[in-house]
């Protein structure tokens, strides 16, 4: 069958004659929680071997080789493929982790029952992302099924913990399982989303000097030096507050100067998402006592979650920050001695950003067969960070194209069914326009 459009015709043909197949899967994985338990310690919910084991059986069904590892003990990677060149080479990856449930009492259906309502199909998972699991599985069977031989290889990548920093895709990564280009079937609402900023977890610590709160006149007051007088404290809170104060001056004029024309202005930012501070550095880089304020504490730490744009390099936003950094320690006597300590990739979380041309032909064939199907598709760009980023960062080209739906990482998630499907034929459709037929 070396005609592309003939290919893809019998390619929607089989997801037709067999129109349920990505639901009733989607249903199946949703009904076995895969609850990330970092979040949650809870074997019930823990369950992401038994959703690999069936998205292994799923793989093997449509002859896809298969390669299952362990990323952590119990939590495993899965990824199936069909041989083929790799100049042509395209992989399809979606995690099976989930966040928490939440309330279940906020819930109007049960979180895990898959059940559908007005075309909706609910539950943890339903849009974020085990449909788009399914939708990519169901892609390569309706191939498979119509006995359309690719030229290119493709593979589907299922993993774990992506919820809480990707590294099951950064393991996969890790072993060589890349490819030429990439689809991530996270949720996109109809648009074919070419790029996402880049994501790092920085943990800044501010070193003082420790001291009695009946001294800290003797720190902030004037007093005549002389050997007679107290060593002065120094408040590390009071240096955090400063720095901070800094910190926002810089996103600031950092946001305003650089925009991204897919992004909206501004998301490249600086969230401060915990702050502790005390007495004494303990060997797990906290401090050690938290709960007495009659001491002027000599640690304060703080961690942030840093957005950075698209078309920024790891290495120039890390130097410029480093930069800014250096330069407030300069200001201070203190800290020109002792300066504020950075550290990158806190819990080893990094996400490189995703740049994609929206020339490249993976993004023109998703954009003409979404359209095709009566899609009305658009090019954009996604503000949060997606298992894309690993892949891009080890040179695949990748883009996000998935279903429709709404309650991630909320209370009655849902997938539309309607949009399901069709993702599935698009899907479908690109990796025959990508990979090629014989």
């Amino acid at each position: 069958m070396a005609n592309l459009e003939d290919a893809v015709k019998a390619a929607w043909k089989a997801i037709d004659e067999d129109g349920s197949y990505a639901t009733e899967l989607t249903r199946k994985l949703v009904r076995i929680p895969s609850v990330n338990p970092k979040f949650i310690s809870d074997a019930r919910q823990n369950r992401e071997s038994a959703v690999q084991d069936l998205v292994q059986s799923e793989l093997t069904s449509i002859g896809m080789s298969v390669e299952r590892w362990d990323v952590f003990p119990d939590r495993p990677n899965v990824v199936g493929q069909i041989g083929g060149a790799e100049e042509r080479s395209l992989l399809l990856c979606g995690h099976i982790d989930t966040v928490p449930i939440g309330e279940r009492s906020s819930w109007s259906v049960d979180p895990f029952g898959g059940e559908i309502i007005g075309g909706k199909l609910y539950g943890r998972g339903a849009v974020d992302m085990k449909s788009g699991v399914a939708a990519a599985i169901g892609a390569v069977r309706a191939i498979c099924a119509a006995g359309i031989g690719l030229q290119g290889r493709v593979a589907i990548h299922s993993v774990v913990d992506e919820e809480a920093g990707g590294f099951g895709a950064i393991d996969a990564v890790k072993r060589g399982h890349l490819a030429k280009a990439a689809i991530i079937t996270e949720p996109s609402w109809g648009e074919i989303q070419i790029c996402e900023g880049g994501l790092e977890w920085i943990r800044i610590t501010i070193t003082g000097r420790q001291g009695h709160s009946a001294w800290r006149y003797n720190e902030i007051w004037p007093q005549r030096d002389g050997p007679d007088r107290l060593r002065p404290a120094v408040n590390a809170i009071d240096i955090a507050a400063r720095f901070l104060d800094a910190l926002r001056n810089f996103e600031s004029s950092r946001c305003r100067n650089r925009q991204h024309p897919l992004l909206p202005p501004g998301m490249n930012t600086f969230n401060v998402g915990a702050m502790r501070a005390g007495a004494g550095l303990g060997p797990d880089g906290l401090p050690l006592i938290m709960t007495n304020p009659a001491i002027v504490p000599d640690v304060a730490v703080i961690d942030l979650d840093y957005k950075f744009l698209p078309n920024q390099r790891q290495e120039d936003i890390r130097s410029e920050f480093e930069a800014f950094v250096h330069h407030f320690c300069q200001q201070d006597l203190w800290l020109q001695n002792n300066p504020i300590r950075v550290e990158w990739e806190l819990g080893g979380l990094h996400f490189p950003p995703i740049d994609t041309s929206p020339d490249h032909a993976i993004v023109q064939s998703l954009m003409k067969r979404r359209t095709q199907l009566g899609g009305k598709s658009k090019i954009a760009g996604v503000t949060f960070v997606t298992d894309g980023g690993h892949y891009a960062g080890a040179g695949v080209d990748a883009v996000i194209c998935g279903a429709s739906g709404d309650g991630f990482h909320g209370t009655d998630e849902y997938v539309d069914i309607a949009s399901l499907k069709e993702t599935t034929k698009t899907l479908a459709a690109t990796i025959i326009d990508w990979c090629g037929v014989k």
